[in-house]
């Protein structure tokens, strides 16, 4: 049987660096120690690795050049996903091209796509929310030039490198349902956008296999101005939440802001999740909980794929990368001592629906 290729990942992880710094070593890249470029050196002579040279010549390239079409940057999560798209491609010598878009409707991304190919990129990244027949008309629009997506469905039969939304979700109601939430409401991104689709599918999902349904449901723009409006309509509704599950941090924000103002206590008297891990999650007042994106695993996977592709042309397959838990300050377990004539309804439904099973 042939033996497996060595790889940048086995060095890095032998030598005990990042793949980054590997790839820096090998591209003769300033700003390495000589203390670490001489552990990856004996890494690389302890597992007997070849440098690829041809991968190393196409990063040297001067007009090696990757197309990145993306959504609004004043929002967190894009402006991060391009951040770590343009880190990882500058440690492998690319360049980037950004086109942005304020809106998504197919005419304007068909234009922006037709514009970063006008400038002859090498590659194409989209982190567009795209419905499975519009990113196949993208696909054919590159032709020859390989593209990856990053906001498509899972269902999609393309090249693509996204998170799965169901899991992330599922994660989200689950974390909620297992601190005795039952009365559990939803702030959904604009439904014109598929991963916020997808996202409320998936909590509608989870909150079913618990025996559940939303007591609430509000749709904000991602904004945490949308957040926080949205969050005083829930507060208003007749069956006050014990929990808000929120599509993105930036909503989850306003929302935050929307409960102080109602003169609840976050997590005491009412939890709330959100969705991305944004880096300023962490400094919300109280922390938020969340479910992590990692967008620098995403930047990584995406820029590398696509340098497979450049490299060794091919259609590569859909990755599906997975989203974790973040615990912080904003969830709590549900309190009895707060009952209301509403949790006292609420818990005897749920009682006689356990008995029915």
């Amino acid at each position: 049987m042939k033996a497996k290729p060595v790889t940048l990942n086995d060095v890095a992880a032998y030598a005990g660096v990042s793949y980054q710094t590997v790839s820096r070593v090998l591209n003769q890249a300033p700003h390495v120690s000589a203390r670490t470029r001489e552990k990856v050196e004996q890494a690389m002579a302890a597992l007997h690795y070849i440098p690829n040279r041809v991968a190393q010549q196409l990063a040297r390239r001067s007009a090696t050049t990757i197309g990145l079409a993306t959504i609004d940057l004043s929002l967190h999560a894009p402006s991060q996903i391009a951040a770590a798209i343009k880190t990882t491609a500058s440690e492998l010598g690319f360049n980037v091209v950004i086109s942005m878009l304020r809106a998504t409707d197919g005419n304007d991304i068909r234009r922006a796509v037709n514009e970063l190919l006008s400038q002859r990129v090498d590659g194409v990244l989209i982190n567009v929310p795209l419905e499975q027949e519009e990113a196949a008309h993208i696909h054919q629009l590159c032709a020859a030039t390989p593209v990856l997506f990053l906001d498509t469905p899972p269902t999609a039969d393309l090249p693509s490198v996204i998170f799965d939304p169901h899991q992330g979700t599922r994660l989200a109601i689950d974390h909620l349902v297992a601190l005795g939430h039952q009365r559990i409401a939803l702030l959904a991104g604009p439904q014109s956008s598929v991963s916020a689709r997808l996202r409320y599918e998936g909590w509608q999902q989870a909150l079913a296999a618990h025996q559940l349904t939303p007591c609430a449901i509000a749709e904000g723009d991602w904004s945490a101005s949308a957040g926080y409006q949205q969050a005083h309509l829930l507060l208003a509704s007749s069956v006050r939440p014990t929990a808000i599950a929120v599509a993105n941090d930036q909503m989850a924000l306003g929302v935050l802001r929307a409960i102080h103002e109602y003169g609840l206590r976050v997590p005491e008297q009412i939890s709330v999740i959100g969705f991305d891990d944004t880096r300023d999650s962490a400094y919300f007042q109280p922390p938020l909980t969340t479910i992590r994106q990692d967008f620098r695993q995403l930047g990584r996977e995406s820029v590398n794929r696509l340098l497979d592709c450049l490299q060794h042309p091919h259609t590569p397959t859909p990755l599906r990368l997975k989203t974790t838990l973040i615990p912080r300050q904003t969830t709590a377990a549900w309190q009895p001592s707060t009952l209301s004539p509403q949790d006292v309804a609420q818990q005897l439904i749920t009682l006689a629906r356990q008995l029915q099973r």
